[in-house]
């Protein structure tokens, strides 16, 4: 996969091993939610971390490290 960024679809970070444990780490909040999963081909990493003012960057730098391995 090419890197993550702010525009990447979660539905996409969520097909990668470990992306999910990264984005728990974050309290990420669409992992848990119904309508999220419904939604999650349209929602951008970027959109949900400023809705939930989540440290975007950090996020970022995180899940690229974990596919990079």
């Amino acid at each position: 996969m090419e890197k993550i960024t702010e525009n990447t679809i979660l539905a996409d970070v969520l097909k990668m091993p470990d992306c999910e444990k990264i984005l728990g780490k974050y309290k990420f909040p669409c992992l848990g939610c119904f309508f999220a999963q419904y939604e999650a081909k349209s929602l951008k990493i970027g959109q949900i971390c400023k809705m939930y003012k989540i440290d975007v960057k950090s996020l970022i730098r995180d899940l690229n490290k974990k596919i990079e391995k």
